[in-house]
């Protein structure tokens, strides 16, 4: 089931982090860093199902040879910065639709790379992994990493600093909206272009970038846990903020769960007061103290009986109503 993600993460000096790094990373590659004098190797990577840079449309018809070698370009985007808190390269992460062929994941990568490098006229360097074969691992997890540059590509080099890396003072004046509509606009033209693909592939499964209250959906999101608890507990190891952040998880569906408990009986005790008669099914309350897992079991049968109670007297929704479609918001990458 197609679900939706997208994170946009920033590689600045400040934190020690390195385009040139990043990108032999991404590609499964080996890349000196001119500035440093390291050497990172990262070439024998085999989860790397394809990488291409895209450039502004503008330089098709130009030589834009030096912006095409990935070495040369992530090295220029270093010897670009002087300052040592200076934002080096900025990164798209995105889920791609496991119903998708691999070519045409590609074609909707690559589509979209176009689209931000056109709106922005950085470069974009774009890798799609496959899953990685480890334990735990999510045999789904399709999905590519963009990484940009956050100065504008021309003929000759790197130029100005794009429209994005400026701060919303200097947008204004401009004539710029704040850059978080820059982050709102990314989310919903993912979410667009996805779906457009999925439709083009003939495949039913749609995407939303919304909320799941915006979207009008009833349910608790799952946990989202953080990447090296993720690695801890892939690694063998226990992550006590994962296990916190399930132990809130239930609770909050616990809760959820007592909430549709105490309407089912308000209605039960409106239904015998009208009735004299006691709703079919409903068990008489336990006598002492309960287990935790008692009441978990409980509050699970009767919100089953609720859900049942509300839709009897409804039409068994059709498989291509959009309306019924279940969606998922959450990824662990």
């Amino acid at each position: 089931m197609a679900i939706y993600f997208l994170n946009i993460k920033t590689f600045g000096r400040a934190g020690g982090s390195s385009a040139v790094s990043a990108a032999a990373y991404r590609a499964g590659e080996r890349i000196q860093d001119e500035r440093t004098g390291r050497t990172y190797d990262h070439s024998e990577r085999q989860d790397v199902m394809h990488k291409e840079i895209v450039l502004p449309g503008k330089f098709a018809d130009d030589d834009m040879s030096w912006a095409k070698d990935r070495s040369s370009l992530w090295n220029s985007a270093e010897n670009a910065e002087t300052r040592k808190n200076a934002r080096v390269a900025r990164e798209y992460l995105v889920a791609l639709p496991v119903e998708l062929s691999p070519q045409q994941r590609v074609g909707l990568v690559k589509g979209f790379s176009q689209e931000l490098s056109d709106r922005y006229g950085f470069a974009v360097d774009f890798a799609i992994h496959e899953p990685r074969n480890f334990p735990g691992s999510d045999p789904r997890n399709f999905h590519a990493h963009l990484l940009t540059t956050t100065r504008e590509v021309t003929t000759e080099g790197l130029g100005a600093k794009t429209t994005l890396e400026m701060n919303d003072s200097r947008r204004q004046a401009l004539g710029l909206e704040p850059a978080i509509n820059e982050l709102v606009h990314a989310r919903a033209r993912w979410a667009t272009v996805a779906n457009e693909a999925m439709h083009e592939a003939q495949i039913g499964a749609r995407i939303d970038h919304r909320s799941l209250e915006a979207q009008g959906i009833d349910r608790e999101p799952r946990p989202r846990i953080p990447r090296a608890a993720f690695e801890m507990e892939r690694h063998g190891y226990r992550s006590v903020v994962a296990e916190r952040l399930r132990e809130e998880y239930e609770g909050r569906l616990l809760a959820r769960v007592q909430a549709g408990l105490a309407n089912v009986a308000s209605r039960e005790t409106s239904a015998t007061a009208e009735s004299g008669t006691v709703m079919a099914g409903a068990k008489p309350a336990a006598a002492g103290p309960r287990t935790t897992e008692e009441i978990r079991r409980e509050a699970r049968e009767n919100w089953l009986r609720l859900r049942e109670s509300q839709l009897q007297g409804r039409a068994e929704p059709t498989p291509s109503s959009p309306k019924e479609r279940v969606r998922d918001d959450d990824l662990s990458l």
